[in-house]
């Protein structure tokens, strides 16, 4: 994960000599999550609740035109479900992740600018918890957080959002609504055929431009 964090971090910025202006902040929201999961190959789809989660993250925003940009962020993300469908009811995990999006960014407006911004994402599975197991059986989540679980670590998917920028000088402030859906699946020991979050964050970022 370590060398894949690399490579996006070299990446961004291997285009330095297209840079306007390179902007560095902080960002904090909260995160709703949702899942859905199949037992077996053609079952139905089962949809279980999630849980609101705060979220913190680093985030780098270049611009390369006066409306177009590009930003990378580190972003601690807690992710996961606690049931109230009839069969997971009383069920609840969570999953902690270093995310790493990587987003291009258009805008529209000047000093005070609507976003909208899309791209993929990585993420390494920093933590799980079994934070409550109330049922069992075969239409069941398994659990994820016990001893013999072994969850994949990598998480990908893709992400966008929409909010509004206002300068403030070499300051901005960004309002933000994203959705993400994760391709990647933690199931690694076959015991269910899949699963798949979303995430519907909120969030609020100061940034501070350090570079023209």
């Amino acid at each position: 994960m370590k060398s894949v964090c690399f490579f996006l971090f070299f990446t961004f910025f291997a285009i330095g000599n297209l840079l306007a202006q390179t902007s560095i902040g902080l960002k904090a929201g909260f995160t709703q999550s949702s899942a859905t999961y199949r037992t077996s190959l053609g079952a139905f789809p089962r949809d279980v609740t999630g849980f609101n989660a705060p979220s913190y993250g680093l985030v780098i925003e270049q611009f390369f035109e006066k409306n177009a940009g590009a930003q990378i962020e580190f972003q601690l993300l807690t992710t996961g479900y606690a049931a109230t469908d009839s069969v997971n009811t009383g069920n609840e995990t969570s999953f902690t992740y270093l995310k790493v999006p990587v987003l291009s960014n258009f805008y529209l407006g000047n000093s005070g600018r609507f976003h909208i911004k899309i791209g993929p994402h990585l993420g390494y599975l920093l933590d799980v918890k079994d934070v409550k197991r109330v049922v069992e059986g075969d239409l069941v989540i398994p659990t994820y957080g016990q001893a013999g679980d072994t969850p994949r670590k990598l998480m990908y998917g893709i992400t966008a959002g929409v909010g509004l920028s206002k300068l403030f000088g070499k300051s901005t402030l960004q309002g933000e609504v994203r959705y993400s859906y994760e391709f990647g699946n933690p199931e690694a020991q076959d015991r269910i055929f899949d699963i798949n979050f979303t995430q519907l964050e909120f969030s609020l970022a100061y940034l501070f431009k350090v570079l023209d």
